[in-house]
């Protein structure tokens, strides 16, 4: 049996299928916009839903057996997704998606499978990241978007998992691989929030591999915290701050990074506040 579904989705349920796509609605005669389907099963297949599956076309003939918790609903794809895109903005990945018709649907789970670094290397599986409500039932397009942000490089996989009311699921898979490649150049950003209290976050990139270090001076010049301070391959990064063992007042932050036969340093202002 082969998969059914969306064309940009994936069932949950496998099998040798033949499915013919019959456009008949127009604005005049139907209040829905969707695509109308048969599905037929082969003779002597078996053919097994899981839980919280479905499979929903206008018409299914199955010529074998049947089980499984999931259902089998004659009637149009509760959501005809016309888009899934993406863009990359440095480490951060935008996802947007249009909906031109929607039945019953509840939302879309955002799941991504996340890069490996050694000694692991590969790809995770699939986690949930989000959850963006649907729009219940609608005959008119819908535009959903989510960010997600301070990602490390390498290739990412998305997926939606469109839920309805019922519990039932479809997925969309984001055709092309997200791919978050290092910075180009070294930065050190403000510390946030600022003022400080007690704690907040340094984001810095380094574009290649290096010995990092990230301390905290005194207003008098007297190292008071070390940050950061070990070996980090090209990319984006993040380092805490916590001020609870200090006193309140303007302090400065200081990175070096020494890699590939280049040293940058940058000295920035942070205020403590208790």
């Amino acid at each position: 049996m082969n998969e059914v579904g969306h064309p940009l989705g994936q069932s949950a349920l496998g099998g040798k299928t033949k499915i013919f796509i019959i456009l008949i609605c127009n604005l005049l005669v139907c209040n829905l916009q969707y695509a109308q389907s048969n599905i037929t099963y082969d003779p002597g297949s078996m053919i097994d839903i899981s839980t919280g599956a479905d499979v929903c076309a206008d018409a299914i003939i199955i010529n074998g057996t049947y089980s499984g918790g999931g259902t089998i609903c004659q009637g149009p794809l509760p959501v005809l997704l016309s888009s899934f895109t993406f863009s990359v903005n440095k480490n951060n990945a935008a996802l947007s998606w249009i909906t031109e018709a929607e039945m019953n649907n509840s939302g879309f789970d955002i799941e991504r499978k996340t890069p490996r670094y050694p000694p692991e290397g590969g790809t995770s599986g699939w986690q949930k990241i989000a959850f963006i409500p649907g729009e219940g039932t609608s005959n008119t397009p819908k535009s959903y978007f989510f960010e997600d942000k301070k990602l490390q490089t390498g290739s990412y996989k998305y997926r939606l998992k469109q839920l309805d009311y019922n519990g039932n699921f479809e997925y969309f898979e984001l055709e092309s691989d997200v791919v978050i490649v290092p910075p180009n150049v070294f930065s050190l950003g403000q510390n946030y929030p600022n003022p400080s209290n007690p704690k907040s976050k340094i984001d810095y990139e380094i574009p290649v591999d290096g010995k990092v270090t990230i301390r905290l001076y005194d207003i008098l010049g007297k190292e008071t915290v070390s940050i950061v301070n070990e070996t980090k391959l090209a990319g984006y990064y993040s380092a805490e701050f916590d001020g609870t063992n200090l006193a309140s007042g303007v302090y400065f932050y200081r990175i070096i990074v020494e890699g590939g036969a280049q040293k940058f340093s940058k000295t920035l202002k942070m205020i403590l506040i208790k």
